[in-house]
């Protein structure tokens, strides 16, 4: 005979969805760590995905445009530290 049913509020649902979605973590992995079924997670996480699907798209977007930003500011940020290096040489041979 089945044990008594578990009510989960949205909140917990909601974290618990959040969890599986920002750290790539298997949902059987998550639903163990966190005490509930793996299908019971599974439905959550569906149906958020569902529910999500014009925000995804758009999250998607903003994720290429800082992911190229990124790789931007790196780049900068590396020929700074080599614009510095060379100054620094110069500032030594100017001293001497």
């Amino acid at each position: 005979m089945a044990g008594k049913r578990r009510k989960f509020d949205a909140e917990f649902r909601e974290g618990a969805v959040r969890i599986v979605a920002e750290t790539g973590k298997p949902i059987a992995q998550v639903a163990q760590d966190l005490g509930i079924n793996e299908t019971t997670l599974a439905s959550w996480v569906s149906r958020a995905r569902r529910a999500g699907g014009p925000a995804s798209a758009s999250e998607s977007e903003e994720l290429a445009r800082l992911r190229r930003e990124n790789a931007q500011l790196k780049k900068d940020n590396k020929d700074l530290a080599m614009e510095r290096d060379v100054l620094k040489r110069c500032m030594v041979l100017w001293v001497k």
